[in-house]
């Protein structure tokens, strides 16, 4: 009974010995694997990367392009070339008008001028009203280059300007145009900032002590 415990420890102790000599070599063999891996993911030559870029225009964009195109046939010359131009002031907004036959469209800055006032109602009426005082609302194209000012300063500039270039159609309408006060230049402006004080007339808090 002792031999056969004794034969059976040693077989036990070399069948460990003999694992761990047989685990030994697989390591080594794995460790190696894995570094001939490493080395051959390694790229030779660095290939370079083409990178293309688009950039799509807006449809505003197209609108305003084609605009100017529409505004360019129509006017040859440019604005300084026509015959029926007026120039309109308020504030510090200045608009040239040029009328031309047509349907009754209004093109602001190659623009349309809903869209360039915003479809502000109040602003669309200004510069409408001396076409519909003389009922030419369907008759006349009106083109505007206009700057400086707001968008409420360069409306009432545009209704001036309209009825200064409908001067040039027929001193008629000189007539129902002043009667209605749309040949009146209004000259009002901002005061201007006084020294010492905080706006044109506004003081700072007197303090008695």
């Amino acid at each position: 009974m002792a031999l056969s415990i004794s034969s059976l420890t040693s077989s036990f102790s070399s069948l460990s010995f003999s694992s761990q000599i047989s685990q030994k070599p697989n390591t080594s063999v794995s460790f190696y694997q894995s570094k001939s891996a490493s080395i051959s993911l390694v790229p030779l030559f660095k290939t370079p990367r083409l990178v293309v870029s688009a950039t799509v225009a807006s449809p505003a964009e197209v609108e305003t392009a084609d605009l100017r195109k529409y505004v360019k046939s129509r006017l040859p010359g440019g604005f300084a070339a026509q015959t029926i131009i007026g120039t309109g002031r308020r504030k510090c907004a200045i608009a040239r008008v040029v009328l031309q036959e047509g349907n009754g469209k209004f093109i602001i800055n190659y623009r349309d001028a809903k869209e360039y006032l915003q479809g502000n109602p109040l602003w669309l009426q200004y510069i409408k009203v001396p076409l519909v005082t003389l009922g030419y609302e369907t008759s006349y194209d009106v083109f505007v280059k206009a700057h400086g000012g707001g968008l409420s300063g360069q409306a009432q500039a545009i209704s001036l300007g309209i009825a200064r270039a409908l001067l040039r159609v027929s001193e008629d309408h000189r007539v129902p145009l002043r009667k209605e006060g749309l040949l009146t230049r209004d000259s009002r402006v901002v005061e201007r900032k006084k020294a010492g004080l905080k706006k044109a007339r506004k003081a700072p808090q007197f303090s008695k002590r």
